[in-house]
């Protein structure tokens, strides 16, 4: 495990020295200076698939400081202490580094060039891995094989049950916290009522 640990860490010193959507972006370049925003280690059994830094995690340099991150909190039925414990629960964003914001002040989606350059080798350091939390349409665009998606994020989380059971380690899609996302909860009550006790009861098998 030291040495499982040793590489993490040593892959994690690449990560936050990476400048390639700066110096080699897939389009127009990130706006200001990377900051990649993540949490891992070699003994976490839960996996939290987010989006990518908003602008108070990039200013925190801590994943989900915001409301989105109290109501993922309250979903999981999850202490601060526990979800910022890298031993038992680790945080990768699809992008690693907020990506800016649209003229209309909404945050865009995530750096194309992330996921390709280190979410594979990342992923592939951490298999004490045994939940995937896929949070929002990229996460599960990346970590739901596509014989088990369906045409929109509602009826894609809506197959939960499905995914859970044909993927290793185990992944269940959620739409993303944010506010935005207020009417769809209120459109699909059965999201709180039969997906989240079934993944705060799989967190506490995993976390004791």
């Amino acid at each position: 495990m030291k040495r499982d640990a040793t590489a993490l860490e040593a892959l994690c010193g690449r990560i936050r020295a990476c400048r390639l959507c700066v110096e080699n972006p897939r389009g127009e370049p990130l706006p200001h200076a990377p900051r990649p925003v993540f949490q891992v280690s070699a003994t976490a059994p839960v996996l939290i698939a987010g989006q990518a830094p908003g602008t108070r995690v990039h200013a925190s340099g801590r994943p989900f400081t915001d409301p989105s991150g109290v109501r993922l909190r309250s979903w999981l039925n999850m202490s601060e202490e526990v979800f910022y414990d890298a031993s038992r629960v680790a945080i990768v964003p699809m992008g690693l580094c907020f990506p800016g914001q649209d003229g209309r002040g909404a945050d865009l989606p995530p750096r194309p060039e992330c996921a390709p350059a280190w979410r594979a080798e990342l992923l592939a350091a951490m298999d004490s891995v045994r939940l995937v939390l896929a949070v929002g349409q990229y996460a599960i665009r990346w970590h739901v094989p596509p014989r088990l998606r369906r045409r929109s994020l509602t009826d894609t989380v809506g197959n939960w049950r499905q995914i859970a059971h044909a993927t290793s380690p185990m992944v269940i899609p959620l739409p993303h916290p944010s506010w935005r996302n207020n009417a769809w909860l209120k459109r699909n009550p059965w999201f709180e009522a039969e997906v989240l006790p079934f993944v705060r009861e799989r967190i506490a098998e995993l976390l004791g």
